[in-house]
């Protein structure tokens, strides 16, 4: 019985303490039009993160600001994806992401460059615990296809142990530069 109740107060401390930071990165005002007049209710774009490696993105709707940023977050928090960090800092390689219109470039970057990006994509960088990083959207402004595509393009990226293990090599062979087997030869 005391084990369960042990339990029970861990899980009420966790919620208790936040283990994920979030950002509102959009509200929208939609309405509709019904025989008395119009109803108003709002869409909120929500990304959280750990600013370890883990983020998410969610969306909310509801009649109340707050009620919509509550349902996005909640969604965010289900929908959380690991990205591999380089020194816990940077991206481990160069990358693109699509979504619909919207096309984003994202490159690593040297220590003491910060995060170069706009809005929506910014706001995923820094819950994800990036600090150094270069990235431009190519296409749709459109807040949601710019989180997809940055979405997109972080699902794809590959630390060099993911790829080593993939292909059944070392991390040395696949870290080694290419000048340095051509002169082993």
């Amino acid at each position: 019985m005391a084990e369960r109740e042990n339990r029970r107060d861990r899980r009420d401390r966790a919620e208790e303490t936040p283990e994920f930071a979030d950002r509102l990165v959009a509200i929208n005002r939609v309405s509709k039009t019904v025989k008395g007049g119009k109803r108003f209710g709002f869409a909120a774009l929500v990304v959280v993160g750990d600013q370890r490696g883990r983020v998410g993105f969610g969306k909310g709707k509801a009649k109340e600001v707050p009620e919509a940023i509550r349902k996005a977050t909640e969604q965010a928090k289900r929908q959380m994806i690991r990205v591999p960090l380089r020194d816990g800092r940077t991206l481990h390689h160069d990358m693109e992401g699509r979504h619909g219109a919207g096309k984003v470039v994202m490159r690593q970057a040297v220590p003491g460059t910060g995060i170069i990006a706009g809005g929506p994509m910014r706001a995923v960088f820094e819950m994800l615990g990036l600090q150094d990083v270069v990235a431009k959207s190519l296409g749709s402004q459109n807040p949601y296809n710019m989180i997809r595509a940055t979405f997109d393009g972080l699902r794809n990226s590959a630390s060099p142990r993911q790829v080593a293990q993939r292909r059944g090599k070392k991390v040395a062979d696949i870290l080694r530069k290419p000048d340095a087997e051509t002169a082993d030869a």
